[in-house]
C-alpha cells in the first residue's frame, strides 16, 4: 500500500480533487505536490514517494520530459509513475508507457469519478 505520493500537477483545482479523495479515502498517505517536473525533481532529491502521480501538460518541464529525465536516474527509475491527464487518445497513452509510465488515466470531470480514479490507482496489486 502507499503510503508517500508525489503529486505533480500544475492545475490547482485537479490537485485540489485529488488531495480531498487522498483525504477521505486514504488518510494515512502523506502527499508532497510539486507544479512541474523541475519542481519535482528537485523535491526527489530529498524525499522517496512510493508512487508519483504525473499530469502531462505543465510548464517548464511537461509530464514527457520528466518521464525521460527520471528513466535517466537509476536512482528514480524505480519509482512508479502513474500519468493522470486530459489527454486520452491512444497514441498518448502507449508512448508515456514507452516513457515508463506505470499506468495512465484520464482526468474525471466529476469528484465521483476521481474517487474510482485514486481507488483504482491505490487498489492492491
Amino acid at each position: 500500500m502507499f503510503e508517500k505520493i508525489l503529486l505533480i500537477d500544475d492545475d490547482e483545482d485537479d490537485r485540489e480533487f485529488m488531495l480531498e479523495v487522498l483525504g477521505e479515502n486514504f488518510p494515512h498517505v502523506v502527499c508532497n505536490i510539486a507544479v512541474n517536473g523541475q519542481d519535482a525533481l528537485d523535491q526527489l532529491k530529498s524525499y522517496r514517494p512510493d508512487v508519483m502521480i504525473l499530469d502531462l501538460n505543465m510548464p517548464l518541464m511537461n509530464g514527457r520530459q520528466f518521464l525521460r529525465a527520471v528513466n535517466k536516474n537509476p536512482d528514480l527509475a524505480g519509482i512508479p509513475v502513474v500519468v493522470v491527464s486530459t489527454s486520452s487518445d491512444n497514441y498518448t497513452i502507449e508512448e508515456t508507457k514507452g516513457l515508463g509510465a506505470k499506468d495512465f488515466y484520464t482526468k474525471p470531470d466529476k469528484l465521483s469519478g476521481w474517487k474510482a480514479m485514486i481507488n483504482s490507482i491505490f487498489k492492491e496489486p
